[in-house]
């Protein structure tokens, strides 16, 4: 398949009196800013005619997710139904041209399946009909569904391939490994990450899938991960969802209308560098495996137990509802402490790690069953964080959490990711260009 085949190109591109938008000012809209403002104005002109690009624009304003300013979607955005993670690796012999080219056809890309459209001007259908469309077609007729794409850059890109060595951030190292860790190095680490959220499982599939497509010759896919039922929450109107445990997850979530502390503890300053991640986070992601059939024999006040709140309510042991502070001095009438030192809720709570927070954005996923025939289940667990070691020092505080008898960290990552591109230019174009 040739690059013209494979990737969008300009000349394929419906004409700026169509659209009133170049391929390069589409760029970088709806990685970031824009993206409302964007879906009105893309309709005529697309494959297949005027009816098939109108039916398109209808689709875009039908659910495009919100803008998200200086930040790339997906972080703080309200949290989708489902995932598709990827992992990639950049191929032998690649250059730094080569990356720059992969990450802007990924930006174009993606800015228009945000937007509910196909991944270039020809699409699923309207190019010649003696090649492969651009396009693989299983999201025609279907809304956008919130779909938000971001990315980010691992440890490994920053090596003399492509001469980013003096670029890679202090703390963007490979994460340390932790106690009871029994990683898949398959299922693990990666130059480059992608995940697409969506409310419709097959857009976010879709988009990955497109993605990886476009991708060929410069990069392969690494490993992935589906994922449904979010596990946590990103603003206060949406209701707080629970894990395949059946207990509420993320009651104290970060949220995105709390400012001071996404600048407190997501978002990376000019203080806190290197420059071309200013505005940027990082992205940790940890496959969980969940031991269902052992959780499922143990009795509902052990599961309380374990995790340090009531199964029903989401109330802390220590009294109150869901979003009452947990006390951990109160004690019962023996004097054992309500909520146990060893519980979930206690370990990763803020008041015992300094007052660390981290901005959560997991999902369950069910992969079949196991050699043994039982679930092969868990959480993808996904956090955002201004620096690593804030996740390395919450892990490790769960070096002793009760609820490590039922859970075993299976895969793991870290990943970089930087601000919305401008207008114009592609996601990463500040640290290429630095």
């Amino acid at each position: 398949m040739t690059d013209e085949e494979q990737t969008p190109t300009t000349p394929s591109d419906p004409t700026p009196e169509a659209t009133g938008l170049s391929r390069r000012g589409l760029m970088g809209l709806a990685i970031g800013a824009g993206a409302a403002g964007l879906a009105v104005g893309a309709g005529g002109g697309f494959a297949g005619g005027a009816a098939y690009g109108q039916d398109q624009a209808r689709r875009a304003m039908d659910a495009t997710a919100a803008a998200s300013g200086i930040h790339q979607v997906g972080i703080t955005t309200p949290v989708q139904d489902h995932l598709h993670f990827a992992s990639y690796d950049m191929m032998a012999r690649t250059t730094r041209d080569d990356l720059a080219e992969l990450l802007s056809d990924w930006t174009y890309a993606a800015t228009r399946m945000m937007q509910g459209l196909d991944v270039s001007a020809t699409g699923a259908v309207g190019g010649s009909p003696q090649a492969p469309p651009d396009d693989t077609g299983e999201a025609v007729g279907l809304p956008a569904s919130n779909l938000t794409i971001t990315f980010g850059f691992g440890p490994t890109l920053f090596d003399a391939r492509f001469g980013l060595e003096g670029q890679r951030p202090a703390g963007l190292e490979r994460l340390p490994a932790f106690l009871g860790d029994d990683l898949d190095p398959l299922r693990s680490d990666g130059d480059l990450c992608i995940q697409a959220c969506a409310d419709d499982p097959q857009v976010a599939v879709h988009a990955i899938r497109n993605l990886s497509r476009i991708a060929f010759g410069r990069a392969t896919i690494r490993w992935s991960q589906l994922g449904f039922g979010r596990t946590s929450k990103t603003t206060a109107a949406q209701a707080t969802p629970r894990n395949l445990f059946g207990f509420k997850d993320g009651t104290a979530n970060v949220l995105a209308d709390d400012t001071a502390a996404l600048d407190d503890n997501v978002w990376v300053s000019a203080s806190e560098g290197p420059a071309w991640l200013v505005g940027g986070s990082y992205l940790v992601a940890r496959r969980i495996a969940m031991l269902i059939e052992t959780w499922d024999r143990t009795r509902l006040a052990e599961q309380d137990r374990v995790i340090g709140r009531d199964k029903g309510q989401g109330a802390p042991l220590s009294g109150g509802d869901e979003f009452t502070k947990p006390d951990f001095q109160a004690t019962d009438a023996a004097g054992q402490p309500r909520i146990d030192p060893r519980s979930h809720v206690r370990l990763a709570h803020p008041d015992t790690n300094g007052g660390i927070q981290i901005l959560r954005r997991g999902y369950n996923f069910v992969d079949g069953t196991t050699d043994l025939g039982r679930l092969n289940a868990g959480l993808f667990f996904l956090s955002f964080q201004k620096a690593p070691d804030r996740y390395v020092t919450l892990q490790r505080s769960l070096s002793t959490d009760a609820m490590n008898e039922y859970v075993r960290h299976v895969g793991s990552g870290l990943w970089a990711v930087p601000p919305a591109p401008a207008a114009g230019e592609s996601v990463g174009a500040g640290l290429l260009g630095a």
